[in-house]
């Protein structure tokens, strides 16, 4: 279904990603880890295409994503949606609204200067929302709202995308403790309901362990793992983040991946 294939970044001298190679055969849930600068962030930038890869290729469904352009460019972009760690929302525009941005590479000019949308997408719109237990904060400003739930709209908005694929950079990374478990909840569900790949950068072994069938370690921007969470042991986790990391082996026994996943709650927060 989606082949990486020798994909390298250079920023002159520098190398932020260095002949990553990963084939993802089936919906799946990824997780993405290593240290700051390990090129996490630039490998999905390079598979969303708002980066463009210096060599090696993406092929999806035998389509070569690296050399699309123009119309086709911002198609891929749909069917392969972007979360980010600051959420990327309009904040003076109310939640509904956000989210219904989604739509916009699907919609003509006029309709998007004029913020008109078909009364069939806001439904939807407010459906995704009532999905991520957030449709009451549809005519809210998206200001007003706490990181998770603004969080949870900029995941609605991917979802207007009907993408099928969706990469998440360090989707919790600024949320506290319980806003991150909500948050990992519904993406998890999303690719158990949808049947949508999901690919997330993460910052902690144990989000990675306990949400994502598979693991992906990057260190110095090369893939040094690639394995499920049961396999990521402390020795592995150390060639992943230097052999002076510090891990607790609480933190990364491989009983934390047999342990069952929290129960799926969407609750406001």
């Amino acid at each position: 279904m989606l082949h990486i294939e020798n994909l390298t970044k250079r920023f002159g001298a520098n190398v932020a990603v260095d002949n990553a190679s990963f084939v993802v055969d089936r919906p799946m849930m990824i997780g993405i880890i290593g240290a700051s600068g390990a090129g996490k962030s630039t490998l999905l930038r390079m598979m969303n295409r708002l980066s463009d890869a210096s060599d090696g290729s993406i092929i999806f469904k035998d389509r070569d994503v690296t050399r699309l352009q123009g119309k086709a460019k911002r198609e891929w972009q749909s069917e392969c949606a972007m979360i980010f760690q600051q959420f990327n929302l309009v904040p003076r525009m109310d939640v509904v609204s956000n989210v219904l941005h989604g739509t916009l590479n699907k919609r003509s000019t006029m309709a998007t200067l004029f913020n008109l949308y078909p009364t069939e997408d806001i439904h939807r719109a407010i459906e995704i929302l009532d999905r991520l237990g957030i449709a009451e904060h549809a005519p809210k400003r998206a200001e007003a709202l706490s990181g998770g739930q603004q969080q949870r709209v900029a995941i609605a908005r991917a979802l207007m995308q009907d993408p099928q694929i969706i990469l998440a950079d360090e989707p919790i990374a600024s949320l506290d403790p319980m806003n991150a478990q909500i948050v990992m909840e519904a993406l998890r569900r999303i690719f158990e309901e949808d049947g949508r790949t999901v690919i997330a950068n993460l910052h902690t072994l144990d989000t990675a362990r306990r949400y994502c069938d598979r693991v992906i370690g990057m260190r110095q921007g090369r893939i040094v793992f690639d394995g499920t969470p049961d396999q990521l042991t402390t020795g592995v986790a150390r060639d992943i983040y230097g052999a002076g990391a510090e891990f607790s082996e609480e933190a990364t026994s491989t009983e934390i991946g047999a342990l069952d996943r929290p129960a799926r709650t969407l609750e406001a927060v």
